[in-house]
């Protein structure tokens, strides 16, 4: 049975009030609803239909909510069944008394962009997408929106258009604008052939045998996880070397590149299996409130029946001011921040978190999230893993099995380990997380009794994304989540050499060479006095017996134990310089190498998703192109890794030789700044390979977002004050 639409209360009706739109638009919304049927075919559900053009326009004058379903591209994975769940959400639309319509997004593909100069278009994408939606949206006047949520930079990319539009509409006086987000279902990752995985497995003994035990034990790792586009990256690093070192050919590279991937994706296509920003972005959108528990999770494209729930509930919402996009974001932003730290979620996310509170006219930033995630400890409550059969599918096959929840299930978990909830935050279920969790069926996480991806006890007391601060910057941000105690044992506290790179294009290549330590090595690339300071530093129980070593066994000895340690440095790669693309080759480079990523942290002012098996310190502020810090460091720099504390200092090296930590850059500036006038200029030669139209000129930085200045200058509420609860506590909300 449908759910009948209220009529929107707004003074302002541009159909009423201007007869073109009614002259233009019934046959768009005909041949939709008439595509739509077609589609469906058999499993079309409802009466015979009704929409005629009178109709049509009748509704558009009485001011029918006009609902805008934006779906994505079909060259991207997750939007190859948009048109299926479009058509189910445009049915039951037009069955509630509202006007459905189609438009859909171009959405970039991280994982197709990887190693291109796709990567520097991404975050812009992000940019591009919030301008595109809300220029539709206000161009034909939708009241509301039913998103089919996809992956990388689309989600929030729409989640700040639908946000801002919003904060605009309310603006104005009209009625705010009403948004529900239904995430494509989860693509279950692939499974290497038994006879490749055969053939592989030679190769791995080939290399045995050939006294390359490294390329042996990295293909094997890689061999381990399901097979996803990001997988195949690393298989691409571990393959190159056996080439370069005679253990394969180029051809039988490139042969198990292609067997490898075409078994990657399922023909249905979904957003990939792993914990990276498509995953993370869900989560964090369900947490925001913006997503109906009926689609949140699952392993196939929605049924009818899961489209109308999540259409249904769009009748509470309409009209509302407590249930407008903007106000249901900045409501649950706290239980958002929480769920994302909790669940292991990219750090990209940093940055959109803050761009979507922006655009929605809240004041935010990287520090008011930062304070968010320290206000209360936030357990890891996210047993992940892409080898021991713990991925998202698995995770939405639980969900869809009915022993979880999902995000209710994480959400509950946290209240349940001590961690203060918004639980009078409004949602686009028409009620609020109290409401919701008052059904206790299948909530908890024990529920789940094989495999559990959600805990009911923590792993660890801590998790999520932590800012640094350094004095040779102002901001970076690390996953400290995605590091295992024993890995941020290793690299905490530690001095580090700087391996420094212009760009990612020098580094790529440098990563993918077998013979780099040795190339380190034999160029003395590391004073033999400051290799002396690390290692009673570092090690200092190995001191006594290898401080009077020649320069080369050092080396090898420090490296072999993994005393040495590298913080491979990428410049030159922020949203001023080039678009601020994704560190993931170089990362996958660096895991690839099983030797040097025992050693390796990774620095750079571009993005990331996940972690290297050393930190990935990134999005760091300023950028080279704006005279950061990063610009001036060089190879053979030491760094004092102070994760825990939260901090990375540029250490003084003759102090440090003395065996002090003191930490000074203002000298280091002052003496290289001929050498970073000469980085600027080779910068700015290479921005000219990113389209001018492109370029985020005119942006914050990354701590506040990356967004357009006005965007930014007209962010002025104050969301602990300004966003409206459903039924307010004593203290305003909980969990502030």
């Amino acid at each position: 049975m449908s759910i009948r639409f209220p009529q929107i209360q707004s003074r302002v009706n541009p159909y009423r009030d201007n007869v073109q739109g009614k002259a233009n638009e019934p046959i768009c919304v005909a041949g939709l609803l008439d595509r739509a049927k077609q589609l469906l075919g058999s499993s079309y559900e409802g009466s015979a239909p009704d929409w005629t053009l009178d109709e049509i326009y009748n509704r558009l004058e009485e001011n029918a909510p006009r609902i805008a379903i934006i779906g994505g591209s079909p060259d991207h994975p997750a939007h190859i069944m948009d048109f299926q769940t479009s058509s189910r959400a445009a049915i039951r639309i037009w069955q509630n008394g509202g006007v459905p319509f189609y438009f859909s997004t171009p959405v970039m593909c991280d994982g197709t962009a990887q190693s291109n100069q796709g990567m520097s278009y991404s975050l812009q994408s992000r940019n591009a997408v919030a301008q595109m939606v809300v220029n539709q949206l206000e161009s034909h006047s939708y009241h509301g929106a039913f998103v089919i949520q996809g992956c990388d930079k689309q989600p929030l990319g729409v989640v700040s258009a639908v946000a801002h539009l919003d904060r605009l509409r309310q603006y104005r006086g009209e009625a705010p604008f009403f948004a529900t987000f239904a995430p494509a279902h989860v693509l279950q990752g692939g499974t290497i052939p038994e006879d490749l995985f055969a053939e592989l497995e030679q190769v791995a003994r080939k290399a045995e045998g050939a006294g390359a035990p490294d390329i042996a034990d990295d293909l094997r790792d890689a061999m381990a996880y399901i097979l996803q586009c990001s997988s195949n990256t690393a298989f691409q690093g571990v393959l190159e070397r056996a080439v370069d070192r005679g253990i394969i050919t180029k051809a039988e590279h490139k042969g198990y590149e292609q067997r490898l991937a075409v078994a990657t994706c399922d023909g249905k296509g979904g957003v990939c299996a792993f914990n990276g920003t498509g995953n993370s972005s869900r989560h964090l959108v369900a947490g925001l409130g913006l997503v109906h528990p009926a689609v949140e999770l699952l392993t196939a494209p929605p049924t009818q029946e899961q489209v109308n729930q999540a259409v249904d509930s769009l009748a509470a919402l309409i009209n509302e001011p407590a249930f407008g996009a903007a106000n249901v974001m900045a409501a649950n932003i706290r239980n958002a921040i929480r769920i994302h730290s909790a669940s292991g979620g990219s750090t990209n996310l940093m940055m959109h978190m803050v761009a979507g509170m922006l655009y929605g006219g809240y004041r935010f930033s990287l520090w008011e999230l930062d304070r968010i995630h320290h206000a209360h400890p936030v357990p890891d409550l996210f047993d992940y893993s892409l080898t021991q059969g713990r991925d998202i599918f698995a995770l939405a096959m639980q969900c869809c099995s009915g022993n979880s929840r999902g995000m209710e299930t994480l959400f509950y978990e946290l209240m349940q380990n001590g961690v203060p909830m918004d639980v009078d935050a409004p949602t686009v279920t028409g009620t609020t997380w109290r409401e919701r969790l008052a059904d206790q069926e299948r909530l908890s996480a024990a529920h789940v009794k094989e495999n559990p991806i959600i805990l009911t006890s923590p792993r660890r007391p801590f998790s999520g994304v932590d800012v640094l601060t350094g004095n040779f910057f102002e901001s970076a941000v690390v996953k400290i989540s995605g590091m295992t105690t024993k890995q941020l044992d290793e690299f905490d506290k530690k001095a580090a050499f700087v391996l420094y790179y212009e760009n990612e294009d020098d580094a790529n290549r440098s990563l993918l060479d077998s013979k780099l330590l040795e190339k380190l090595k034999e160029s003395r690339s590391f004073a033999q006095e400051n290799l002396l300071a690390v290692l009673r530093h570092n090690a200092p129980e190995h001191y006594e017996d290898w401080c009077d070593l020649a320069y080369d066994e050092l080396f090898e000895r420090m490296a072999e134990q993994g005393a040495l340690k590298i913080s491979v440095v990428i410049s030159g790669q922020g949203p001023v310089a080039f678009g601020m693309p994704e560190m993931f080759t170089p990362m996958q480079h660096i895991n690839a190498n099983r030797n040097l990523k025992r050693l390796a942290t990774l620095i750079s002012d571009g993005r990331y998703s996940g972690v290297t098996y050393g930190a990935a310190i990134g999005h760091m502020t300023p950028e080279a192109a704006e005279g950061g810090g990063i610009l001036y460091l060089q190879t053979g720099d030491l760094l004092y890794l102070d994760l825990r504390e939260r901090q990375i200092q540029l250490l003084d090296e003759a102090q440090f030789r003395q065996g002090s930590l003191a930490f000074a850059f203002s000298p280091v500036r002052e003496a290289r700044a001929e050498l970073a006038e000469q980085r600027l200029a080779a910068i700015r030669h290479r921005q000219r390979q990113v389209a001018a139209g492109n370029r985020m000129t005119g942006h914050t930085d990354a701590a506040n977002g990356v967004v357009p200045l006005s965007v930014w200058e007209e962010a002025v509420l104050d969301y602990r004050t300004d966003a409206i609860f459903c039924k307010q506590t004593e203290q305003g909300g909980t969990g502030r």
